[in-house]
């Protein structure tokens, strides 16, 4: 399978996310009751991010229509995409998700992945040079401004990273939001490589006790993209040369190896087909960050292409994948 993003790809994921970001069940949904008046729809608690099963995912579900909108604008979803992001990011719709998250008990909701997801989304609008991109981009702010605030609270509390390989590992929220804040929020940015220095810097001979059964994020390879992101050339390298010492020799050899899905109909399980394609988007990440002449280099090439091998022929197929699979296989086609 093509491992780049050509317009038969663009248009597949587009279908695919059309056929998700408005489906409002089954949902899964992440609220805390104080009483029976808090009982609600997931369309009445989320005006815009009511589908794709969860909220999380609806956000990148939008990221990837937006993404694949500008790449791609004469794609036969382009005009859905349009009419459809028309009705619903508007101003009060917004507002609506902003009231959600100023109840008291939502202080933590989708932290740190879903909020990370909104900055990816908010950045990806920022890219659209056009009225209807200016438009979408205005409308959202109010939403942004609040994970924006959010993490500027937070990550000085956080004295210690989260490390699993789901929504709650740090290194994917830091790495996500860096694409936000390195082009609208220098506080934000700053607050960031500060806690990735703070909790990886002297991170040393990581021995990749992975894949757990249902991770969809690497904790060693999201760790070092992180770190090729907010770390010079040399200073990336000599880090990178103590973090994973015997990669040269193929070691750890799982992080080189696909894991194995033996159900995708069941949700968790089909999270190793994330797994894959988020190792793919870490590898190539890394290695753009060693020497042209680096034989590490050949080795993270060639794991990346075996991982997504083995995950892009997997992205659609079965709800419980292909209502968030796309998004990360946009992640590692776009960072070729």
């Amino acid at each position: 399978m093509t491992q780049s993003l050509d317009p038969a790809l663009a248009s597949r994921f587009s279908a695919t996310a059309l056929g998700h970001v408005t489906r409002e069940y089954p949902n899964h949904i992440m609220h805390v009751l104080t009483g029976p008046q808090d009982a609600r729809t997931p369309r009445d608690m989320h005006p815009i991010f009511f589908g794709s099963f969860d909220w999380h995912s609806c956000v990148h579900g939008w990221w990837t229509l937006f993404t694949l909108y500008r790449l791609h604008p004469q794609m036969a979803e382009a005009p859905s995409i349009r009419a459809l992001a028309d009705e619903l990011f508007t101003r009060g719709n917004v507002a609506g998700e902003v009231a959600y998250l100023m109840r008291p008990e939502a202080r933590g909701f989708e932290r740190p992945y879903g909020w990370a997801w909104l900055l990816m989304l908010a950045a990806e609008l920022e890219r659209h040079d056009t009225d209807e991109g200016r438009r979408w981009t205005e409308a959202l702010l109010p939403l942004a401004q609040v994970f924006v605030e959010r993490f500027k609270a937070f990550l000085p509390l956080a004295d210690y990273p989260v490390r699993t390989g789901t929504h709650y590992n740090t290194a994917f929220a830091l790495r996500l939001t860096l694409d936000y804040a390195d082009a609208h929020d220098a506080e934000l940015a700053a607050l960031c490589r500060t806690a990735a220095l703070r909790w990886h810097a002297e991170d040393r001979d990581c021995q990749a006790w992975e894949p757990s059964q249902d991770e969809f994020l690497s904790p060693a390879l999201m760790e070092a993209a992180l770190m090729q992101r907010v770390l010079s050339s040399d200073a990336f390298r000599a880090w990178f040369d103590a973090f994973l010492p015997a990669l040269a020799d193929g070691r750890p050899a799982t992080l080189l190896t696909p894991a194995r899905v033996s159900d995708r109909t069941d949700g968790k399980i089909a999270h190793l087909d994330g797994l894959n394609l988020s190792r793919g988007w870490c590898w190539r990440e890394v290695v753009a960050g060693l020497p042209a002449d680096d034989p590490r280099r050949a080795i993270g090439e060639k794991a990346a292409a075996i991982h997504l091998d083995t995950a892009l022929p997997h992205v659609t197929g079965d709800y419980m994948g292909e209502h968030w699979l796309a998004s990360f296989a946009l992640l590692a086609l776009l960072s070729a």
